[in-house]
This record gives C-alpha cells, structure tokens and sequence, in this order.
C-alpha cells in the first residue's frame, strides 16, 4: 500500500522525460559547430524608413544565440570567433483580409527582409548566408483588438531571429 503523499505517477513520468532525453545521444549546444566560442553581433545596417528595426533585431538575436547556442555574444567582431552581419532591406505591410461587412482590414502582415552572413573572423571564410531571408507577423488592427503594426514587426523580428539560429545548426543543410 502506498503512502498517502507518495504519487508514483509524477515519479514515471518524470523518470520517461528524462531517459527519452538522455537517450538522444547528443546535447543541443552539439548541434552548432564546437569550433568556435565567440559571436560579435553589430548592429545591422537599416536601408529602410523603419526606425529601430537595427536594434531590435539585434536584441532578438543576441536572446537567442546566448539561449540556444554554445556561443558567448561579443559586442564587437574584433574579440570574436565569428560575426554575424546584415542588412535590414525592407519592412511592408501587407493586407491578409478584410471584414465581410465594409471592408475593413481585418489581418495585416508585417514582413521583414534581410541579407545576413555568418562568417569565421580567422579565416574569413562565410559560414552561412542568405540574401533576401524573410520572416513575417501578423497583426489585427481592428478596434475590438487593438494590436499595432509594431506587434507584427516584434513578432517578424523574433521568428527572423530564431530562424536566424536555426541557420547556425551544423544539421541545417545535411
């Protein structure tokens, strides 16, 4: 008979979560390449009328590197392994719907464009990059909601970020 306080489940439950961890065989900093330790993260260049589109962004990205990865953010490129540097091309709005009744927009999407690099500071070779990567968010501008454009630009800025992440993977392009 078991202890009135004694709840065997929680305890199974608890004891899967962690074998199925253990048994991946690998930890999630393993998944980024272990040669280097450093990433400098400099403000991205911003070709647009979006103002502070640069360091939001970047703020994005530093949150989620030292979250994810193995890599110690560095302000500048010149105490780094690596860098991470960009252009901020474009950020548009776009109508998703309107209301069937008159015709007021009902979902609006905010995309973010970017070209980025990744590149290794000791040997100048370009780890990753992309031109033209997107990401977009979406916002409700009716009055019952209230959302803003800039919840739909914060939200394409923190998914632009974690696919930026994502990208650093050494298992992204196997």
């Amino acid at each position: 008979m078991h202890h009135p306080r004694f709840k065997p489940l929680p305890l199974l439950v608890l004891a899967a979560a962690l074998l199925a961890l253990a048994g991946c065989g690998y930890t999630a900093q393993e998944l980024y390449p272990s040669a280097y330790r450093t990433v400098a993260v400099p403000n991205f260049d911003n070709r647009t009328f979006s103002q502070g589109v640069e360091f939001e962004l970047r703020e994005a990205l530093v949150k989620e590197i030292e979250q994810r990865t193995p890599y110690k953010v560095v302000r500048t490129p010149g105490s780094a392994d690596t860098v991470i540097e960009g252009v901020v091309l474009s950020v548009e709005s776009d109508l998703v719907s309107r209301t069937a009744d008159g015709g007021v927009p009902q979902e609006v999407e905010v995309t973010v464009t970017i070209d980025f690099t990744w590149r290794d500071l000791r040997t100048g070779e370009t780890l990753r990059g992309f031109q033209g990567f997107a990401a977009a968010g979406q916002y409700v501008p009716e009055r019952t909601v209230g959302e803003f454009a800039q919840t739909a630009q914060h939200r394409a800025i923190q998914r632009m970020a974690e696919d930026i992440v994502s990208a650093m993977r050494d298992d992204a392009w196997e």
